[in-house]
């Protein structure tokens, strides 16, 4: 559904988080369209970034760059064609002045040219396809997240450091699970003993789980996102191979734990963000955010607050000047913003360079699960993509 005019938080589900309720005169405010899908098992992940995007306005006290905001919400239901007609939607009928979100690259290759062929800039705070990273990069396209290839390089490094020699793979059959296989051979100096795709919407793995007992391999590498990994990890740990280690990418984080519990406890990601990084703008982000919606911030929403942040800083810088495209282009290039992750600015294709870690799953105090820090494995990173970009 697409929430029009009635205000911030029409019609979304309850849980989310509460903002002051403002309008938006002609003129004087800004209108974000935010994809987010909530829809199936998969909506889980679009709440997250849904929220974290919230939270950014609620600690801008509802405005961008001050501009009062308004946000016409959008479930792509991922659907790429559902997301197509609600997008352009927001566009024609809504008049949108950015598009921002999207969990999933199939969603974001869908919508990439309905929004910039209208000179709207594009926000991906998630989906982050190697396909706009390099030649197809685009003046009206930003991620506050990753390239899809780099951070589950991130995963082949790890590996490579503890001495992993034979790994077995399986991720998603789609451009992101290309990429993460792709991302992780890059960096990975073993043996891939095999390389399994699996369809997006596979729950039952227990054939695939078969083949990793007898490949015996000394790890696995795998991408799962939302209800693929929550039924994985936990056929995983009750097929009794927990003893090999489990190497991942978005399978083990603050959006599939609360279903995982104990079946993740151990298991390892990569990432460029966690709940425990020790800085100011960090340390805000997650308390506000657990009080506000009672559940662990994954990096889904971490890279939406960013997104937040880094449309306050654009908009400010031009004075709130949305008609004009380069100097806002430029203002969104400058990332002047803390981000919650530390390091933090954009590269040639307006993907960041940034740092990236190896996570575990831990258990809190108070009975949460969420990731943690073990240590740093690529610091100020930039793509592999970013020099095929001719953008200047």
């Amino acid at each position: 559904m697409v929430i029009g005019r009635r205000g911030v938080l029409g019609g979304v589900a309850a849980g989310a988080l509460a903002l002051p309720a403002i309008g938006r005169a002609q003129g004087t405010g800004v209108k974000i369209g935010l994809v987010a899908v909530q829809t199936g098992p998969q909506a889980a992940l679009g709440t997250q970034l849904r929220d974290g995007f919230l939270q950014g306005l609620k600690h801008l006290d509802g405005k961008l760059g001050g501009l009062a905001a308004e946000v016409v919400h959008i479930d792509d239901e991922l659907r790429p064609e559902v997301a197509v007609t609600k997008v352009r939607a927001a566009l024609e009928r809504d008049k949108v002045d950015f598009v921002v979100g999207v969990v999933f690259s199939n969603i974001l290759a869908a919508i990439m040219r309905p929004v910039t062929e209208a000179n709207t800039f594009l926000i991906s705070t998630n989906a982050g396809p190697s396909t706009f990273a390099g030649r197809g990069c685009n003046p009206f396209f930003f991620t506050t997240s990753y390239n899809n290839d780099q951070v589950h390089s991130v995963m082949g490094q790890a590996a490579t450091d503890s001495k992993y020699g034979r790994v077995f793979v399986m991720t998603p059959n789609y451009q992101a699970g290309r990429d993460a296989v792709a991302g992780f051979k890059s960096r990975f100096k073993g043996e891939v003993v095999d390389e399994v795709y699996v369809p997006l919407t596979q729950l039952d793995f227990s054939a695939e789980l078969a083949r990793i007992a007898a490949a015996r391999p000394d790890a696995i590498f795998t991408f799962m996102p939302g209800g693929l990994g929550v039924n994985l990890v936990r056929q995983y740990r009750q097929a009794g191979l927990a003893h090999i280690p489990f190497l991942s990418t978005f399978t083990v984080d603050e959006a599939t734990l609360p279903a995982q519990q104990d079946a993740a406890l151990g298991f390892y990601s990569a990432a460029s963000w966690a709940p425990n990084m020790d800085n100011a703008p960090n340390r805000r982000f997650v308390t506000d955010f657990e009080a506000g919606t009672g559940y662990v911030p994954a990096t889904y929403a971490a890279q939406s607050y960013d997104g937040a942040m880094l449309l306050d800083s654009a908009i400010r810088r031009v004075g709130g000047k949305l008609g004009d495209k380069d100097a806002l282009r430029t203002a969104l290039r400058a990332a002047d913003f803390k981000s919650v992750r530390g390091n933090f600015k954009f590269g040639a294709n307006h993907y960041p360079v940034q740092d990236f870690w190896l996570c575990q799953v831990a258990k809190r105090a108070d009975g949460k699960f969420q990731t943690e820090t073990v240590r740093k494995v690529l610091e100020n990173d930039t793509d592999p993509w970013a020099a095929e970009c001719r953008m200047r």
